[in-house]
């Protein structure tokens, strides 16, 4: 939230309009876009009003055929794609420049942001062309490290322990690359927001961290809003690590032939199935995933068992990028 300081510097720019049936749209900045919102997204970072590269707004949205009662659905046309939780909302991705949201009866603003600032803003900016990644990514000095794994390898955690050791976050579970520089990958920043499970949280320790409010009893992880540690700008992909669990902290660069299927594996787009990726676009997927897993150094990245050896693996990364090589 902005809140007005008194000083005889010249004031910011207003960062919210009024948007149709009375709520409050406001404007941020994230994944190198201007988003205006009629969903408050405390978790971006706050932007001046002006024409959005992306928009959100509060209003009817009709699922095709209906959503499975008790169920998620989605439905991924060439046009028009409809995600839906029963419990949270109808989310409706229109082009590559708006997204409808109609919220459950009763749920309020934060609970619609985990699935809005997740798989909804994931497919959205893969539909302008984005490559995106879930995982997580920190900026260290010039360069950048993205950790990919399966659910519970720490990816977070990692990224955590990157931050406290003085590194920065780039972005956490949604990573969108701009490939349109064929020899250049470049992580595009998020938000300053990190997600992390309790135990976590109590070993990492981010003073830096703000602790938001749960939102719903059934979300294991919190929202740790940083103050401090948010790299703003745009950095090169430098290595790209698939985490594992293991007995001591260990780097082994993947060959090609098994970093092209890793980087499938976690592209976001992968989680929603084929239907996600009608006529040419499996096509330019595959190519999109063979410009990464060709340009970039993949490595598997062994963490060790146990919070308390989490800085082992911060060590072997950073000397891994000292190294320069690959």
């Amino acid at each position: 939230m902005n809140l007005p300081i008194v000083s005889l510097a010249r004031p910011e720019p207003a960062t919210e309009t009024t948007a149709p049936g009375g709520r409050a749209r406001q404007f941020y900045r994230a994944y190198g876009l201007l988003v205006s919102s009629d969903v408050a997204l405390p978790e971006l970072e706050p932007a001046a009003p002006a024409i959005p590269d992306l928009e959100i707004a509060v209003g009817p949205v009709d699922f095709p055929d209906g959503a499975s009662q008790g169920a998620t659905a989605f439905r991924l046309g060439t046009t028009r794609q409809y995600l839906s939780w029963q419990a949270v909302g109808t989310f409706m991705i229109s082009g590559a420049n708006r997204i409808d949201v109609d919220p459950a009866p009763g749920v309020d603003d934060p609970l619609l942001a985990f699935p809005l600032l997740g798989p909804v803003m994931a497919l959205a900016l893969h539909r302008r062309g984005l490559f995106v990644l879930h995982a997580s990514a920190i900026a260290v000095g010039g360069k950048s490290v993205i950790f990919m794994g399966d659910k519970g390898a720490g990816k977070s955690t990692t990224a955590g322990a990157m931050i406290r050791a003085g590194h920065r976050l780039l972005t956490d579970d949604v990573v969108a690359l701009d490939l349109s520089d064929p020899e250049r990958p470049m992580i595009l920043p998020g938000f300053p927001q990190l997600k992390l499970a309790a135990d976590a949280a109590g070993a990492i320790r981010l003073k830096q961290a703000q602790i938001r409010p749960q939102v719903h009893p059934q979300i294991d992880k919190a929202q740790h809003r940083l103050h401090d540690g948010f790299a703003a700008d745009a950095v090169p992909v430098s290595r790209v690590y698939v985490l594992e669990r293991g007995v001591r902290a260990a780097i082994s660069p993947l060959t090609g032939a098994a970093a092209l299927p890793a980087i499938i594996k976690f592209s976001y787009v992968t989680r929603f199935g084929r239907q996600a990726l009608p006529g040419n676009l499996a096509a330019a997927h595959l190519s999109q995933c063979a410009q990464v897993a060709g340009r970039v150094g993949v490595s598997r990245l062994e963490v060790p068992a146990g919070l308390a050896r989490i800085d082992e693996a911060v060590a072997a990364i950073e000397t891994d990028l000292a190294s320069g090589t690959r």
